[in-house]
């Protein structure tokens, strides 16, 4: 079970990276401006030591069935955000000038919708597999570079109506 689900997240990343990178093409040749583009080698940093620790340390340990359970919760909303913002979804700070925010899906109710999902896979996947001090330790690390990215994000972004949306 614990090499499924790790073949099935690192196979999920390798996907969206790939995606991203296609988004972010196609955006930047309509005439999209990549913003704070400084942060983004920490945030790829971040997510491959997360994943390669997980590969190293999660196969000691059963998995576990709860928490398990919770990751999947979290994966259908990734899903969401990810179907919600189609083609403008990528990895960097992208943004069309003159292009409204996407107020449908999660982010009718969440500004950064996407960080809250990236924020739970960090901190359940490796309780999974039993790694509390793991889950803590890329939590925290997650927290200070998503820190650094919401403002940068804030910045770029025109501001909603309503104060939510992307």
């Amino acid at each position: 079970m614990t090499l499924a689900i790790l073949v099935f997240v690192t196979v999920e990343r390798l996907a969206e990276l790939w995606w991203a990178r296609s988004n972010t093409s196609r955006l930047l040749a309509r005439g999209a401006v990549e913003y704070a583009p400084g942060h983004y080698p920490l945030i790829v940093l971040l997510h491959a030591a997360w994943l390669a620790g997980l590969w190293l340390l999660g196969w000691a340990g059963p998995v576990s069935a709860g928490w398990l359970l919770v990751f999947l919760v979290l994966q259908a909303a990734r899903f969401w955000v990810l179907f919600t913002l189609g083609r403008r979804w990528t990895t960097r700070i992208i943004v069309v000038p003159g292009e409204p925010l996407v107020r449908t899906g999660p982010y009718r109710y969440v500004k950064h919708p996407n960080y809250l999902v990236v924020a739970g896979e960090i901190a359940v996947l490796p309780l999974c597999f039993g790694l509390t001090w793991y889950a803590l330790a890329f939590s925290i690390a997650n927290g200070a570079v998503m820190f650094i990215r919401i403002r940068a994000e804030n910045a770029a972004l025109p501001p909603a109506p309503d104060g939510h949306g992307r």
